[in-house]
């Protein structure tokens, strides 16, 4: 008679809420389907109506757009008999040469080099996952491709592509090129392929059995780059990626707040200095962010105009706003009012590489009506400003942690109830 050792139940993935720490099981979904928290509402992951390889074509197809809308003409623009035609990294080549160093990084790195990187390696980890094979530097490539990804600013690109072109329509002949097509391509395709950040691609190589499933080393603590739950570790590493662990909050209030006044400081000037200088053999003349508004207004352009004003000062100024409204009111009083806060930080969160349009948009202004002895526009210094307002508001955001206030709340013995809008 032989006795079978009893088999161990499989390990059903736990998921700890990135927004008010609640454990959940993660359950198998529906195509199309998502699952939200039952505190806070707030979703934790979707599942689409794609498999694993059909993502990685759409991964080469975002590839290949990116390719088409780097690599070919935005426009064509014949003013005078002098004609000009247009690819993005040449206006990033001509800010260069022009001396504005820092903006041409910084919408370098936006607009071509963190998109890119961001396609490549989602590609490069998805096509590990459908073959079954992980490289040794899985954990290492997804903590950069976390780190990256809210950086990659494609999408505000292409519509600073639009603004652009609308101010310059009347200056000449305008011919469009199939580089932009492409970036329509990209924006689109680069919007769905986001959906794979670091911790879906960790989600996807736990279901393919080549990764460790999360809280099988117990619970207690949530890894925050690769969403794994497990039991402190002795050495305050994580057990799956190598990261180091805390229990700790990370972002503590007095260095939000020190992200959140720096950027109210550079706001003033980002507003009150012209963005871009127009020389033409009528003189000279600057412009200052609101000043581009009412251009685009005058020129019958309502629409751009108002998503330029809504991105370029309603979003900065709400984000600050907002940001020091969650640092002000840190008192607990219930769910309710805690869930709403947390939904605040979240569109905080959402809306923050939007306030990059404007800067986008003096770059490709600069090299559009680059027409010696005929036009010119020179990025002026509210650029910088504006710049540093973006990137200074999107590090608060990233370091607030909104799970303080779900902390404080369950410290004052408030019971946590489900949220009566997720089912």
């Amino acid at each position: 008679m032989t006795h079978r050792a009893p088999v161990k139940p499989p390990v059903k993935p736990l998921l700890a809420c990135p927004h008010c720490d609640t454990l959940h099981q993660r359950l198998p979904l529906d195509a199309r389907g998502q699952a939200a928290c039952r505190c806070c509402g707030t979703v934790l992951y979707r599942r689409g109506a794609l498999d694993i390889r059909q993502w990685v074509a759409l991964a080469l197809a975002c590839l290949v757009a990116f390719a088409v809308a780097q690599g070919f003409p935005v426009l064509s623009l014949t003013l005078l008999g002098h004609d000009l035609s247009l690819t993005f990294w040449q206006a990033l080549h001509l800010c260069w040469d022009r001396g504005y160093y820092l903006i041409s990084v910084m919408t370098g790195l936006a607009g071509f080099w963190i998109p890119l990187l961001q396609i490549t390696l989602t590609l490069w980890l998805m096509q590990a996952i459908a073959a079954r094979r992980l490289p040794p530097d899985f954990a290492g490539t997804l903590r950069w491709l976390r780190h990256l990804a809210p950086w990659s600013m494609a999408p505000v690109l292409v519509l600073g592509i639009l603004v652009a072109l609308v101010k310059v329509a009347d200056m000449g002949h305008l011919r469009i090129g199939p580089g932009l097509a492409g970036f329509f391509a990209l924006s689109f395709l680069l919007s769905g392929l986001s959906r794979w950040d670091a911790h879906a691609l960790w989600r996807a190589a736990e279901d393919a059995g080549m990764a460790k499933v999360s809280g099988q080393d117990g619970h207690g603590v949530a890894c925050e780059t690769c969403a794994y739950v497990q039991a402190p570790a002795p050495d305050g590493r994580c057990r799956r990626c190598g990261a180091g662990l805390t229990e700790s909050r990370h972002g503590s209030p007095v260095e939000v707040w020190a992200l959140v006044l720096a950027a109210a400081i550079f706001y003033i000037p980002a507003n009150a200095l012209p963005i871009m200088t127009i020389t033409t053999p009528l003189g000279s003349s600057g412009h200052t962010i609101l000043g581009g508004v009412i251009e685009l207004w005058r020129l019958g352009s309502w629409d751009l105009a108002l998503i330029v004003f809504v991105a370029s000062v309603m979003v900065p100024v709400t984000k600050l706003l907002a940001l020091s409204f969650l640092l002000l009111n840190t008192r607990p009083r219930g769910n309710h009012v805690q869930r709403q806060r947390t939904r605040l930080y979240a569109v905080v969160e959402f809306v923050g590489q939007w306030s990059m349009l404007d800067v986008f948009v003096v770059v490709l202004m600069a090299a559009m009506a680059d027409f010696p002895g005929l036009s010119r526009i020179d990025v002026g210094p509210a650029a910088i400003y504006f710049g540093a307002v973006v990137v200074l508001t999107m590090c608060a955001a990233m370091r607030y942690d909104p799970r303080r206030g779900w902390d404080r709340l369950r410290a004052a013995g408030h019971p946590i109830q489900p949220d009566q809008g997720v089912s």
